[in-house]
């Protein structure tokens, strides 16, 4: 079990590391729009409800979800996503400051929560699930993606043969997803799993879009400071391994989506 004040430290830094992504994270979000896109047909017809984007981000989804519903509420840990949101996105959203571990709502309030790449930070997992239920009203729902085991697994392939640090989260498998909604008071009623495989210049390309992202923070990493320039550069002769025959350099993302309804 990690300690409490662990768990706080580390989504502070979560908070602080997707903050100062806000200026380029949508540029950076190739796979955020695509994940996004694809919960839109699960989305109810309905359009007077109210709505949450949970890990809101820079808005950008919130925004359309706001040209579809009479209330909308975009809800981020981190400041500066916020601060950009508000400043770019539709005037009618509520912007809240929050941790999905203590969403600031009151009891079944919500008929809808969106969110799109944000549960594989949730740390624990089955906590955050209970907020959300909580704030959601009989039979609402919950639509979501994450991304689970197998994503990245060249990154981490190429990396292990190099040392046993951790340079990739740790993703959680669509088994241990569906164990967790099953002890909750709500129904798993839809799922996917698919891999989806950008590709890269090169693995600094990888890299940077990572970090723009936010997605670089590793809270069991034991080595802080920058991976020395010799390990690196072995990493990546290692991740040649999977170059494909035109030169570029693939990535797989293993996207779950799910849709979840409060019983």
């Amino acid at each position: 079990m990690v300690p409490t004040e662990q768990i706080r430290f580390t989504r502070k830094n979560i908070a602080k590391t997707f903050g100062s992504a806000s200026e380029s994270y949508d540029v950076s979000a190739r796979l955020q729009r695509f994940s996004g896109k694809h919960l839109m047909p699960w989305l109810p017809e309905q359009d007077d409800l109210t709505v949450l984007d949970l890990g809101s981000g820079t808005g950008f989804f919130t925004d359309l979800l706001a040209s579809k519903y009479q209330r909308v509420i975009g809800l981020d840990i981190a400041t500066q996503m916020l601060r950009f949101a508000q400043e770019n996105r539709n005037e009618s959203i509520t912007w809240v400051e929050g941790d999905a571990h203590h969403i600031p709502l009151q009891d079944n309030s919500i008929d809808l929560i969106y969110s799109n790449l944000v549960i594989q930070w949730f740390n624990p997992l089955d906590n955050a699930v209970k907020e959300i239920l909580r704030v959601l009203k009989p039979g609402g729902m919950f639509i979501f993606t994450t991304l689970v085991d197998g994503t990245l697994h060249e990154l981490k392939s190429s990396w292990r043969q190099v040392d046993d640090d951790q340079h990739v989260i740790d993703f959680k498998t669509a088994a241990q997803l569906n164990d967790v909604f099953s002890k909750q008071s709500c129904q798993l009623v839809e799922q996917k799993c698919q891999d989806i495989v950008l590709e890269y210049q090169n693995v600094i390309h990888l890299a940077r879009e990572l970090k723009g992202l936010g997605a670089n923070h590793l809270a069991n990493k034991k080595n802080r400071g920058l991976s020395g320039k010799a390990k690196w550069f072995k990493m990546t002769e290692h991740y040649q391994d999977f170059l494909e025959p035109s030169g570029i350099y693939p990535a797989t993302y293993r996207l779950f989506s799910g849709l979840v309804v409060k019983t």
